[in-house]
């Protein structure tokens, strides 16, 4: 994709891909184990048909549409329907059998509201819910029953400014479902640039298979925008089939030579316990494995290795990347073709001076690598006074791909970046040879398997549960070595006369139903164990140590 072409809005690539390969397949959607495979004039005349449907029910240019469907090849042709029209797209988390369907769609009912959407696109079987649960909103309700019809042509609305905006990505955990990253047009095809040439992304040779869901900016970027947009093979897997399968991955890249994929640290740790290798399996064709969404881990990926090199797994296939929604998707890269650095540094010195010095034993840390093009990358300290190397300080980035603002979020979008456009990550890290470490988090927020989740959603649901001393309940993560992802802590004061174990039962209900999530560790703790602030506030870091020096 030449630099000239981060002057083109999102929906043009598929006219251009179909003119130019209209039977080279596109991506190849995976549902109950059957490839469906869809070429690149299939999806054009598809999304042209979303693309109709949507015009129909009066959506144009910068209007949002949000679509509220399984991973399903509607989401697909909605989706690039969407961008054809220059309206703005935006992916909801689909409703699961954990989640509690009537939080699920107030949820939706809120984010209707607060992103001014001109239109829902949803199942059949949502259709009531939410035609009852909508009304009176200037929203229309678009039922997908099916692919669309595939149209050879299409009246598009005028060109579109690059630099409008392209799409939209809403955080997950119910505190952030109102922040969404708006993104331009021209900051997704800047990004698309920088990373296909940091990870060398050669859409004649290479195949990106994924099974991570559309709403998270790593499957929506880096497992389908970007092959889409290059034109690269796509093997587009069902997240639900590949958690009750982990194994179909590794089936995928063998039966279709794949060559890229992104995957975050906890898979790791399940394909090495679970998968059982069939004979014959050759993961040869593997030339990147880029670990991503939650901090990696050495451990994790010698694990996988381990388990992988019989198959023609190479440890040079290992990578990582640190990335986020704000910054469209990656910020750094390691090289590819080469396993990730992993610097071991004194602990000492690290609690005590912030300081990354090298150690024989210590803590490791995997490498996330050097910034790509475009983006420039310090370590900042309280003040926001940049940190030499090897000095640990909040991660700052500046980049040509940040997002817009948030969506019409004026207050948070002036807090986003600073007056010379530095965005403040919340990450805590260090600069060794131009290439960055992950430390921690400045704040708060816990990732159980990729997924963010904020923990005064889980302190609130605890407040309400009966038998709990409301207010006195304080919950974080804590790393799980064997599941290779951080693990929910909640502590709870009990009321008085509480039956604790039905105070247990139903908080650990609840938390599923609402977050999707289950507890890791759940402990009712004496009166005034909890430390707080002097403010009043949940003092969440106090509160981990407390409990690891006293439970672990």
């Amino acid at each position: 994709m030449p630099s000239s072409d981060t002057q083109r809005t999102l929906g043009s690539f598929l006219q251009e891909h179909a003119d130019a390969h209209p039977n080279q397949t596109a991506l190849t959607f995976m549902i109950g184990g059957q490839p469906q495979p869809v070429t690149h004039a299939q999806l054009l005349a598809h999304a042209r048909g979303a693309a109709a449907q949507l015009a129909a029910q009066g959506v144009g240019p910068g209007d949002v549409v949000l679509l509220v469907l399984h991973h399903s090849l509607e989401l697909v042709y909605y989706f690039w329907g969407a961008t054809l029209l220059g309206a703005v797209p935006s992916i909801f988390a689909f409703l699961t059998e954990k989640l509690d369907p009537d939080l699920y769609r107030q949820r939706i009912k809120t984010l209707v509201e607060h992103s001014e959407a001109k239109a829902v696109v949803t199942y059949p079987e949502n259709k009531a819910a939410l035609v009852e649960l909508l009304a009176g909103l200037p929203v229309q309700l678009l039922v997908a029953d099916g692919a669309p019809e595939a149209l050879t042509s299409l009246r598009l609305a005028t060109e579109r400014n690059a630099e409008e905006v392209g799409l939209l990505q809403h955080s997950s955990g119910s505190t952030g479902m109102q922040k969404g990253v708006a993104l331009s047009h021209g900051a997704v095809l800047r990004q698309i640039a920088a990373y296909r040439a940091a990870i060398q992304l050669d859409p004649e040779t290479d195949v990106i298979v994924s099974w991570l869901p559309l709403y998270h900016d790593m499957g929506l970027i880096a497992g389908f925008v970007m092959p889409i947009i290059t034109g690269t093979h796509l093997v587009l897997m069902s997240p639900f089939e590949w958690v009750r399968q982990p194994g179909s991955l590794l089936d995928a890249i063998h039966t279709y030579r794949g060559t890229l994929c992104w995957l975050p640290n906890f898979a790791y740790n399940l394909l090495a316990r679970t998968f059982r290798p069939p004979e014959g399996l050759d993961l040869s064709s593997w030339r990147a494995v880029i670990n991503c969404s939650e901090p990696a881990q050495a451990e994790s990926q010698q694990l996988l290795l381990e388990k992988l090199a019989p198959y023609g797994f190479r440890e040079e296939t290992l990578a990582v990347s640190y990335a986020m929604a704000e910054n469209t998707f990656a910020v750094t890269q390691t090289p590819i073709g080469y396993p990730p650095r992993v610097d071991t540094v004194e602990i000492a010195a690290m609690q005590e001076r912030g300081a990354a010095q090298p150690a024989t034993e210590g803590k490791r840390f995997v490498s996330c690598g050097p910034p790509i093009a475009g983006v420039e990358l310090r370590v900042v300290d309280e003040q926001g006074q940049p940190l030499p190397e090897r000095r640990v300080g909040e991660i700052a980035l500046r980049s040509d791909f940040m997002l817009s603002g948030y969506h019409n979020r004026p207050d948070l979008s002036a807090q986003a970046l600073t007056a010379d456009g530095w965005y403040l990550s919340g990450d805590m890290g260090y600069l060794a040879d131009g290439e960055l470490y992950i430390t921690g988090r400045k704040k708060d927020l816990i990732i159980v398997g990729g997924k963010n989740i904020y923990p005064q959603d889980i302190e609130a649901i605890a407040s309400r549960t009966p038998g709990v001393h409301p207010g006195r309940a304080v919950a974080f993560g804590v790393f799980d070595e064997r599941q290779g992802s951080e693990k929910i802590v909640v502590l709870c004061e009990a009321a008085a006369d509480a039956d604790l174990d039905e105070s247990e039962r139903q908080l650990r209900a609840a938390i599923v139903k609402e977050t999707e999530v289950t507890l890791g560790d759940f402990r009712f703790v004496p009166r005034g164990w909890i430390v707080k602030t002097s403010s009043g506030k949940q003092a969440r870091n106090d509160n981990r140590e407390k409990y690891l020096r006293e439970f672990s």
